[in-house]
């Protein structure tokens, strides 16, 4: 900006008088109270034993600004106290590397009053303090405030730089108005600023935030036409959002362009391409990257490692998943809750609950806390395998050790209930957990409501179900879908049918597992025609049959030896590319090992072969 004295004594006045307006606004909600000591300043070291001189004090204090080394609000606010008793008072400078320092620690209403304070001591700002302001504001989610400085600033005859305007952008940014940012940064360009890298990349980085990285994309490609410097955190913005949008192929096209034109991937980029890769199974491509990665001296991080852990351990790899566990621990990185917690998940997902524990019991041994996930990892592995009261017991547990049941622990011991027949308990947990405050989402609804019917227990299903609508909760589909089968497994037809009826009046719209079950119970109440015309209108009302739709009309008209319809079917199965499950497969083969396969489904049958 280039202000002279005069200038600044108009600027200092104008933070004067603005931060005296908008520091007690209601909506920062904040109130900063602190006693200072009378002790000179050579005495008030801010925990260290050792005499500093002024100068002294000050490097360290840019130093611990630099390297972001405060324990804490209290440990910066001490060093600021101090700075406040020196004479003479340090530079704005100076204050400017410690408030920048809060700032990063997310103590933004403290800046904001301690601007106000160093003004009242009649240090005037330097043109990085407005920024520094306007930062505050933006992330307090006041970017009105931070666009009111801005045109104070110019009214005082002030040339705002890139700083302040990237914090501008970045405050929108922060508020999900990613149109007004470009427009500002367009605004920008035509009054002669030249938006920088910080500036794209932050819109960038908020685009792919929400999901739009196709735009974020085109905004790479505008900065390379203008020759602005690409990095590799530009680079790993767009892998990292390809990734999370499964583009892996576009990924790795991005990598090897950044590769090609000498910009060195870090360990973020390495993380972002393997857990995608991990995703899709593509372990060759996987090796590739990890011997790679290794070969250009990169460490992999705690990040890294879990990935690989979560990745191997869910496809039941768990030899791979404990040497990755072991090499990291080699190189002397410490696994974390995250990484024990997806060892433990592979071992339940095996259904080795054993092992499990033994790990579980390593982690806590190794002075790593479990927390509730931990848990419900472990609870769910025992509900799964009918273990419920060793479920119960860890419940127990965890309790004595402060960490409550969630949503997510009681739906896994009403799930595991049902399993084996104790109804009643789980209906005693739904009540249980509502007492003590954890409402029931819609899958612990249908964990009870799916277990309710298949122990037959239909007339609780109903008043569960009724219950629900009364309370108005959004039911979806899949309840729906749950209650229809119960009603048809259990003959309840009539009831069936008003339920699958009444779908188009709550707004939802029958999914093909819907008209499987539906078609199914038509089948077993011997309602050919009707299973008939159903099937054909599937198409007709969007939801196209699945290998599952043709297995179970194929095993409905078997059952009533309706096989010149049968014949229909596995013509049409075999002409969508699908097979006979191995229910329908033995049926057939029982029929033609047997004779008791009629002509039509012999000539069926010696034409195929």
């Amino acid at each position: 900006m280039g202000t002279t004295a005069k200038s600044r004594n108009s600027l200092a006045f104008f933070f004067n008088h603005y931060c005296h307006l908008r520091v007690s606004f209601h909506a920062l909600n904040f109130h900063y109270c602190r006693s200072f000591s009378a002790t000179s300043p050579n005495t008030i070291n801010s925990g260290r034993d050792i005499v500093e001189s002024p100068n002294q004090f000050l490097k360290s204090v840019r130093d611990r600004c630099r390297s972001r080394s405060f324990r804490n609000l209290d440990d910066a606010l001490g060093v600021f106290d101090r700075m406040l008793h020196m004479r003479p008072l340090p530079s704005i400078m100076d204050f400017n590397q410690l408030l920048t320092a809060i700032a990063r620690m997310k103590h933004h209403a403290t800046v904001i009053s301690l601007i106000k304070e160093i003004e009242l001591l009649g240090i005037a700002p330097n043109d990085y303090t407005p920024a520094i302001l306007i930062n505050c504001f933006c992330h307090l989610n006041r970017v009105d405030f931070g666009f009111s400085i801005l045109a104070r600033i110019l009214k005082l005859g002030f040339e705002p730089d890139s700083i302040i305007l990237t914090t501008l952008v970045k405050g929108l940014c922060i508020r999900g108005k990613i149109v007004e940012a470009v427009k500002l940064v367009n605004k920008m360009e035509k009054m002669g600023y030249k938006p920088d890298t910080v500036t794209y990349g932050t819109i960038m980085n908020y685009l792919c935030k929400i999901g739009k990285t196709s735009e974020a994309i085109g905004l790479f490609r505008k900065m390379e036409k203008r020759n602005l410097e690409l990095d590799v955190v530009l680079y790993n913005t767009i892998i990292d959002s390809l990734c999370k949008d499964r583009l892996v192929t576009e990924a790795l096209t991005f990598f090897f362009e950044m590769t090609s034109k000498g910009i060195q991937p870090d360990v973020f980029t390495y993380s972002s391409l393997i857990q995608v890769l991990c995703n899709f199974g593509w372990w060759k491509e996987t090796t590739k990257l990890w011997n790679e990665m290794v070969e250009r001296k990169i460490i992999p991080d705690l990040h890294t490692f879990s990935i690989l852990v979560d990745t191997f351990g869910k496809e039941g790899k768990l030899k791979e998943a404990n040497e990755v566990f072991g090499v990291m621990i080699r190189r002397g990185i410490e696994p974390d809750t995250i990484t024990y917690n997806s060892l433990i998940d592979g071992y339940c997902l095996q259904n080795k609950m054993d092992e499990a524990v033994k790990v579980f019991n390593t982690m806590v041994r190794k002075g790593c806390s479990p927390c509730i996930v931990s848990y419900n990892i472990l609870i769910h592995g025992y509900c799964k395998n009918g273990r419920v009261d060793e479920a119960m017991i860890l419940v127990h547990e965890m309790s004595m050790k402060g960490i409550f049941p969630d949503v997510v622990t009681y739906s896994n011991l009403i799930g595991g209930c049902c399993r084996v027949g104790r109804v009643k308990t789980a209906l005693e947990l739904l009540h249980e957990m509502q007492v003590c405050g954890q409402h029931p989402d819609l899958q612990t609804c249908a964990i009870l409501l799916d277990g309710l019917c298949k122990n037959l227990h239909f007339s609780e299903a109903m008043t569960l179900f009724q219950e629900m609508e009364e309370k108005k909760v959004h039911l979806d589909i899949v309840i729906y879908s749950i209650l229809i089968n119960g009603m048809c497994n259990a003959g309840k037809l009539m009831t069936a049918k008003e339920l699958f009826n009444s779908l188009p009046t709550k707004g939802l719209q029958p999914d093909v597992w819907t008209c499987n079950v539906m078609i199914k119970g038509l089948c077993k109440e011997g309602l050919l025609n009707e299973a008939r015309e159903f099937f054909e209108k599937m198409e007709e009302n969007g939801c196209s049959p699945n290998h599952f739709t043709y297995n179970t009309i194929i095993l409905g008209f078997l059952q009533h030896n309706e096989t010149s319809w049968v014949v229909k079917y596995l013509k049409m199965m075999v002409e969508k590319g699908f097979s006979a499950n191995a229910t329908t497969a033995t049926i057939l083969i029982d029929l033609l090992f047997t004779n008791q396969a009629d002509k039509t489904l012999q000539d069926f049958f010696q034409r195929s072969v």
